[in-house]
């Protein structure tokens, strides 16, 4: 199967400045591109990103020295094009809104590859295409790719990339598993293992504040503004680790050791709307967390189960099948036909299960 990895790199100054350069052309070509789709459509015409990028290489690339700099790989131009065009496509299919432009800082990132020749990759440095050696801080696993990734966030920079591995499926401790998510407990498993959720942002969010209103205070253009972005936006790349770190842990549990998975389908932008509860559920990660599910599912060999998003898990009776009403306020759910007593989560999450069953 296909797997990716990211991790950060090691770079020197110099070489920060090269990923800087790479990074800022590939910010100018897909900003360019969009302009000119822009403009091309206001005209009558259906511009796509292979015209765009057939008249950028024969026409606006020769105008401009500091892209054929020496030690810059001329792969990212068409990866600008490529991801203009995806954009694009998401959008013309409802997927995501209309593409927008670039700003320095936000996102930055580029693609490089070998010519389609493949990348060796393997131990804690890399060869990179026309750029050179550059050194990680973890192992690498010894494979090849086509093409690699490298993005900025805060202040370090991160590579990606895709290869093919193989794998066996884990030997499965449980053969069916429900899973109830939620916010007072992040995941309640129907064999009474139960995953609290830390609410990392709610335990960063003075720090948070403290540090936006550093950065907001300071003066714009100066030297100090850019440091107390650098903090700011370190912080909250480290509360998004910390989230990334726990959904983790709990998908691979999940996957290793069960071999049947009954998860909810949630509605989460309908969860969203209640405002009252909105940064906490915002804070679960459901969306990354059912989208962890579904690739380790085929790497540690088991079987997802979508239960339907109107499946009344939470009201009815895990004993006797009886259903009734369950405010969100009652954690506990006490069947009012046999009289049953268990907590709302297990309950839900042992209703979850037999949905796997025949």
């Amino acid at each position: 199967m296909l797997l990716s990895i990211k991790t950060k790199l090691k770079l020197s100054k110099a070489q920060e400045i090269i990923m800087c350069k790479h990074a800022g052309i590939a910010r100018f070509t897909y900003n360019w591109g969009l302009a000119t789709w822009k403009d091309l459509y206001s005209d009558g015409l259906k511009p796509n990103k292979y015209i765009l990028k057939k008249f950028f290489n024969n026409h606006v690339k020769p105008e401009f020295s500091w892209i054929k700099e020496k030690g810059v790989c001329q792969k990212i131009t068409q990866y600008a094009f490529d991801n203009l065009g995806d954009a694009f496509s998401r959008f013309l299919s409802g997927k995501g809104g209309y593409p927008k432009f670039k700003k320095k800082g936000h996102h930055d990132s580029f693609t490089i590859d070998a010519s389609g020749k493949p990348i060796p990759v393997g131990g804690k440095s890399i060869k990179l295409p026309t750029i050179g050696w550059v050194k990680t801080y973890e192992g690498l696993p010894h494979t090849i790719c086509t093409h690699i990734t490298i993005s900025r966030t805060a202040d370090s920079w991160f590579i990606a990339f895709a290869y093919e591995q193989n794998h066996t499926p884990t030997i499965k401790q449980h053969e069916v598993v429900g899973v109830d998510v939620g916010v007072k407990e992040l995941a309640t498993l129907s064999t009474g293992v139960v995953f609290p959720n830390p609410k990392h942002y709610k335990t960063n969010l003075e720090k948070l504040r403290r540090l936006s209103r550093t950065f907001a205070r300071k003066n714009q253009g100066s030297n100090n503004r850019y440091k107390a972005k650098i903090q700011l936006a370190k912080h909250h790349a480290r509360v998004a680790n910390l989230r990334k770190d726990t959904l983790h842990k709990i998908t691979t549990f999940l996957c290793k050791n069960h071999a049947k998975i009954v998860v909810e389908d949630l509605n989460i932008s309908g969860m969203l709307a209640n405002h009252k509860l909105a940064q906490v559920i915002a804070d679960c990660g459901f969306h990354e967390f059912k989208r962890q599910l579904e690739y380790k599912a085929k790497k540690f060999g088991c079987e997802i189960i979508i239960a339907d998003r109107w499946y009344p898990s939470s009201k009815t009776c895990s004993k006797c099948g009886h259903i009734q009403e369950m405010p969100l306020m009652e954690r506990t759910y006490n069947c009012g036909s046999c009289g049953h007593s268990m907590d709302r989560d297990l309950n839900a999450a042992i209703n979850l299960s037999r949905l796997a069953k025949p």
